[in-house]
């Protein structure tokens, strides 16, 4: 048995495939947290538009439940909101675009980079740095940032994108040197925050949507190894979050060699890899891999379910892990964000924390 180790102590052993006293355990609860801070009656708005508040729920959210990491994570209209197009904001849930700025070939080339230093993108970066000074020494810390396509498929519809790269793939590759070149001022300036990594939503690296090539085309072959070069070279580490049904492993993690790798898990397609298939296939041999359990358990279930879900997948994680001679390459984690909604509920996060620390315990 290893001795207890403190929340940092234990990921950055899990990050180098050392020996843990437990599974590391992040469910990705981050809007959600802004209900421990106040009131508990914040808006969604109030939170993602001051970088106090959005850092501030982090600290909270890790003080309250004990995490082991801290993602940035806003939601996913921030560049396409700051690019121009239309973004909803409920009072509390997550935002998203209802009105987006390409209806016809030409408008891709109208798109251009903001300024980062105003709109929601400045939030973000504010806030990661608020967030490394406040927890880069209590727990391993990452911004959370949309992958180049994902932002042009916020921008543009995603629909309207898929159909038009087949069209006319030149005005999407024109694009998306856009939206790259977005990317790249947003890792600048991260870089300068002090934080430990970023963790890019490639979201569109799925076999559900793309295939080998047409992903490699769009972002796999240029456009995201750029970046996570880049972020290399900005001082901070790469991570990945993926949370379609069918990821494309080979490229997002054995091309990209993300320190973490966060996936979900959808049991009714045929093909979605469990994470004793992850496992397996070697895929954790050089990566922490982050999941698998349903966001919307922390909606819909009860403390007891939330407690089975996570013993469960905690003995088939150390079941996989001992078999595949590795010590700690798995991070018990949701599939997703867990649901920013007043609706969630709060006691299934801390079950899932607290059966963690108690099934998921290491025996070498």
């Amino acid at each position: 048995m290893v001795k207890e180790m403190t929340h940092i102590e234990r990921a950055q052993a899990a990050l180098k495939g050392e020996k843990v006293d437990r599974l590391t355990c992040y469910p990705i609860a981050c809007g959600v947290c802004r209900r421990l801070i106040g009131d508990g009656k914040m808006t969604y708005r109030d939170w993602s538009e001051d970088p106090k508040k959005f850092a501030e729920s982090f600290l909270a959210g890790q003080q309250h439940y004990g995490f082991d990491f801290a993602i940035g994570l806003m939601d996913l209209s921030v560049m396409a909101g700051d690019m121009g197009a239309h973004v909803r904001m409920d009072e509390q849930n997550t935002p998203f675009v209802d009105k987006h700025i390409v209806s016809c070939m030409e408008d891709y080339d109208k798109l251009a980079v903001p300024d980062i230093t105003k709109g929601r993108t400045d939030v973000l970066i504010k806030g990661t740095e608020l967030i490394a000074k406040k927890l880069n020494d209590k727990v391993v810390t990452s911004a959370f940032v949309e992958g180049p396509l994902l932002a042009l498929s916020q921008t543009a519809g995603a629909e309207r994108l898929f159909m038009d790269m087949f069209t006319d793939p030149a005005p999407i590759h024109r694009a998306l040197r856009v939206t790259t070149e977005y990317d790249a001022e947003i890792i600048k300036a991260m870089g300068k925050t002090g934080i430990e990594a970023i963790c890019w939503d490639y979201l569109w690296g799925n076999y559900a949507c793309l295939g080998d090539d047409e992903y490699g085309e769009f972002e796999g072959n240029e456009y995201a190894p750029k970046l996570n070069k880049m972020v290399h070279d900005n001082g901070m580490a790469v991570a990945v979050h993926n949370c379609a049904d069918l990821p494309h492993l080979k490229t997002q993690i054995g091309k990209f060699r993300p320190a973490i790798y966060s996936m979900a898990y959808y049991p009714q397609i045929e093909g979605s890899p469990t994470a004793t298939k992850v496992i397996e296939d070697g895929y954790a041999d050089h990566c922490l891999v982050a999941g698998q359990i349903d966001p919307q358990l922390f909606m819909r279930g009860t403390v007891e379910q939330s407690t089975e879900v996570t013993k469960n997948l905690c003995q088939e994680v150390k079941t996989a892990l001992c078999k595949r001679g590795l010590k700690s390459q798995y991070c018990i984690a949701s599939g997703c964000e867990i649901p920013p909604t007043e609706n969630c509920r709060l006691e299934n996060i801390q079950a899932v924390v607290d059966a963690t620390a108690k099934y998921g315990k290491m025996e070498y």
